[in-house]
């Protein structure tokens, strides 16, 4: 949980507003958290106290579409270029060159789509639970498993509807699903108020949906290696996304590898918060103590 102060404000990009949680001495080597699906700033909560302690700074946005950032209308605006520029455009406006990066599912995703296509901005990448989005397709013609892991992005392409059902009932829908793919408990009720408080924002909802869609929709570039150096964290019991997708996302990698929390699910920063704390300080090259366990 967060141990430290931190700082809210918005930042103004040229065609968005970007909601940022701040923390960590202003002189720390920047480093940027990016959150996925269905979370906001607030998914990162348990490592914003101990990286900012290390001596990080600390930029945690609501990511485009998100809680208080800017909502734009059309899957257009969701293309995963667009959400990728967004971020190297949020280091500028701080005054930020270089900056480490974290991502989480759908943040990710936009993690390792900066490391291929800002190569320049990245000076270490850590991923946990994400693929990179340059190997999905193919793994998943592979791997037909992961196609029915996959369903309910097939669901979210149907107009309104999706929005309707995980609307409803104070949000149910989401708040239930959080809760099953997750160690029990793992997601407090007060937890669950508040991300649904950020999803009843307006137009968050289908913001949030676009970005599914544009995936699905949208044509994408070929990828790129990275270049920078790359951790993946990953939780064997994860859901949605078989652990092989962990290891193809390596062959875009010029220098990754693989730390496997064997009983951590998707939420792997939640459930399993002090290893993966230590982890990234490992590759962040903080002074911490070594790590045990399984890798």
């Amino acid at each position: 949980m967060v141990t430290v102060g931190i700082t809210f404000g918005f930042v103004d990009l040229a065609d968005l507003r970007i909601h940022l949680a701040e923390a960590g001495p202003s002189d720390g080597a920047p480093t940027i958290l990016l959150h996925g699906f269905p979370e906001f700033w607030f998914g990162w909560r348990h490592q914003i106290g101990p990286l900012a302690a290390s001596g990080l700074r600390l930029l945690v946005p609501d990511q485009r579409g998100y809680n208080l950032s800017g909502k734009p209308k059309g899957i257009a605006a969701y293309h995963l270029d667009r959400l990728a520029a967004d971020i190297p455009a949020l280091a500028d406006a701080r005054g930020i060159g270089r900056f480490n990066l974290i991502g989480h599912d759908w943040g990710g995703l936009v993690a390792w789509w900066i490391a291929s296509f800002h190569p320049d901005r990245v000076e270490r990448l850590a991923i946990l639970n994400a693929p990179h989005p340059g190997i999905a397709d193919a793994y998943m013609r592979r791997h037909p498993g992961q196609w029915v892991r996959s369903a309910y992005v097939a669901l979210f392409q149907i107009p309104r509807w999706p929005e309707a059902s995980l609307l409803g009932r104070d949000c149910a829908a989401l708040r239930n699903a959080l809760a099953d793919t997750s160690r029990r408990g793992i997601f407090s009720e007060a937890d669950l108020d508040r991300y649904a408080a950020s999803w009843v924002q307006p137009g968050a909802m289908t913001a949030m949906l676009n970005w599914y869609r544009a995936l699905v929709r949208l044509p994408r570039r070929d990828a790129p290696p990275v270049r920078a150096p790359t951790l993946v964290i990953w939780g064997r019991r994860d859901h949605a996304l078989q652990s092989g997708l962990a290891e193809a996302s390596l062959d875009l990698c010029k220098d990754g590898r693989i730390v496997w929390l064997p009983e951590a699910t998707h939420w792997v920063q939640h459930e399993e918060a002090a290893r993966v704390n230590a982890v990234l300080l490992e590759i962040l090259d903080r002074r911490i103590n070594p790590v045990a366990g399984p890798e």
